[in-house]
């Protein structure tokens, strides 16, 4: 009888190493289809949500793409006078959606530096216009550019790159996951480069020249060091 109690529990052990092997396998797939769907832009931000940081001397590229009605359209960013916050989106996107339902629900939304919005989508080849034309804001740009999406070198979607129009520079770039987050970090990002920056700018240039300081004046330049 000892022998059968003995069997049951060598049985019962396996059985529960069994399920404990099942359920980390299961969780390990999980992790790598996540993981893939972030690679491929098509499930979210995935790894990269809540990374936004400064790019070095990267020119920026005018968004061309098609309207929802087909129309050939052209949206300067590069030597804009104002500054442009590019927002790649998707139809598909389960991140996505948080970020077209802010963008259409009629709230004032805050942007970045006071820059103008853009939504850049893939072309019509892999995107579908009636079920954009479903989910697009009426209040911003909305362009189906499959082309912008490799000349700003988007990884995964959402992704945002934020544009100082006068100089045509991308000042920033990365995946975020809300749009709570986007305000946060781009803002700290862009802070010094976007309308701020400028507003700041003039101001100083508004007080030197009431203190009788005007370009080109002698003391605004260092003295030669003698030889």
């Amino acid at each position: 009888m000892a022998w059968v109690v003995a069997v049951e529990a060598l049985v019962i052990a396996l059985l529960g190493l069994l399920v404990v092997g099942l359920l980390r396998s299961h969780t390990e797939i999980l992790a790598k289809l996540h993981a893939l769907e972030a690679g491929t832009g098509s499930g979210g931000a995935g790894a990269g949500a809540g990374r936004a940081g400064p790019v070095a001397a990267r020119e920026a590229s005018d968004v061309t793409g098609e309207t929802l009605a087909g129309e050939v359209i052209r949206v300067g960013v590069a030597g804009a006078r104002h500054d442009t916050l590019l927002a790649f989106l998707t139809s598909g996107c389960f991140t996505c959606i948080g970020f077209w339902d802010r963008f259409r629900s009629g709230r004032r939304l805050r942007v970045p530096g006071g820059a103008r919005l853009v939504i850049v989508t893939k072309g019509p080849e892999a995107e579908s216009p009636s079920k954009l034309a479903e989910i697009a804001p009426p209040d911003h740009a909305l362009v189906l550019s499959t082309r912008a999406w490799e000349q700003y070198g988007v990884e995964v979607a959402p992704w945002f790159a934020y544009v100082d129009g006068p100089s045509g520079r991308v000042v920033a770039s990365g995946a975020a996951s809300d749009w709570d987050q986007v305000v946060e970090m781009w803002s700290k990002a862009v802070e010094g480069r976007g309308e701020g920056g400028r507003a700041r700018e003039h101001t100083a240039d508004q007080k030197l020249l009431a203190a009788g300081v005007h370009p080109g004046d002698p003391s605004l330049y260092p003295p030669d060091k003698e030889s």
